[in-house]
């Protein structure tokens, strides 16, 4: 899940609007401890500025002058960081990650219609998963560094990657979310494959003053949070500017009123206990992974009772009660986080264990 592309897009869309070339920087190997693994993404604009962190700040702005060369030249450059015992104090950093990092820079400009950037953030829009292959290593003149491979119907930019086996690896890779390689030439030609992260969309029944920050803090991930509450003094959009939308609904209406199966997690927080109940008998009957309950325990058992065996059995696997991770604090800001931070370790598949009955 490492290509999120939102927090580029202010930039690259300033810079497409303006008709300018940028760059974009793509980690496709790393060795040892580093801080962003394969597939991480930036964009340095022709000036300088940049949108996203391939190193904790490291390294970045040594690599804004090569982005520079490769603005100006439109050839695709590799840049590799060993930061291992001695090299690394070579390069007058002493970050001593003891990592390896190389990255590979290429222009995104109107001459080639902002690809591989255009085709991801058409895809985000639409909420599609997708892939693009990217020529790292080639022994042919005709099939140069940096050359793409999008997805069919697209026309590809080179007979080869068009191939059946490279199609394949893009679809496979748009499937399942991983990065991967696909070699030619015994090894010679290397092409990384790289998905799109789509950002995962997290619900939130109940829209009370102690959600704004759980909303919040989903916001600085790029999370995209739906909120739904059957109060209208809560269910106002003004008090949830970060949150992507607000519902007012029961939670009887809520199979009518959202499209529950598209949602990573949800999490009950109404503070109502005939609601809550509610949430669960609907959740129950929804593919929802992640379903967090606030709440103490003695709550949880008391809703739990009013369940039939078989809601319950439903439940089971999927059920964060009481939800969050134990990081302690009672404000609504140290609770949110503990909620965020358990939901954002189930989503990289930490920390799997449910409520025990």
């Amino acid at each position: 899940m490492e290509a999120f592309l939102d927090p580029l897009l202010p930039l690259f869309e300033r810079e497409r609007a303006a008709g300018r070339a940028l760059a974009l920087g793509v980690l496709v190997r790393t060795a040892g401890s580093t801080y962003r693994k394969p597939g991480a993404l930036m964009v340095i604009a022709a000036n300088g500025e940049y949108a996203g962190l391939l190193s904790g700040g490291c390294l970045e702005g040594d690599l804004r002058a090569h982005a520079q060369a490769v603005i100006t030249s439109g050839t695709a450059r590799p840049v590799r960081y060993d930061l291992r015992g001695e090299d690394d104090l070579l390069w007058g950093l002493g970050i001593g990650c003891e990592g390896e990092m190389q990255i590979l820079l290429l222009r995104a400009g109107p001459d080639n219609a902002w690809q591989p950037l255009g085709h991801l953030a058409d895809a985000l829009a639409r909420r599609a998963a997708t892939a693009v292959g990217i020529v790292v290593d080639s022994p042919s003149a005709e099939l140069p560094r940096g050359t793409l491979a999008l997805p069919a119907p697209a026309r590809a930019a080179h007979p080869a990657l068009a191939a059946p086996a490279v199609q394949a690896a893009l679809a496979q890779a748009a499937a399942d979310g991983h990065t991967r390689w696909v070699e030619a030439d015994a090894g010679a030609l290397q092409l990384f494959v790289l998905p799109l992260s789509l950002p995962p969309r997290v619900l939130l029944l109940g829209a009370g003053p102690d959600a704004a920050p759980v909303a919040d803090f989903a916001a600085r991930l790029h999370w995209k949070v739906t909120l739904a509450d059957h109060r209208a003094a809560y269910a106002v959009g003004a008090h949830f500017p970060t949150a992507e939308r607000v519902v007012r609904a029961t939670p009887q209406q809520l199979p009518q009123a959202l499209d529950l199966a598209q949602f990573s997690a949800a999490v009950i927080m109404s503070h109502h206990l005939v609601s809550d109940l509610a949430y669960l008998r609907v959740l129950a009957r929804t593919p929802v992974r992640y379903i967090g309950l606030l709440g103490p325990v003695a709550r949880r058992d008391r809703l739990l009772a009013q369940l039939t065996e078989e809601e319950r059995g439903a439940l089971r696997p999927r059920l964060r009660a009481p939800v969050g991770l134990p990081l302690g604090g009672r404000a609504p800001e140290s609770v949110a986080l503990a909620i965020v931070a358990q939901v954002l370790a189930f989503l990289h598949e930490r920390g799997k264990d449910s409520y025990s009955s």
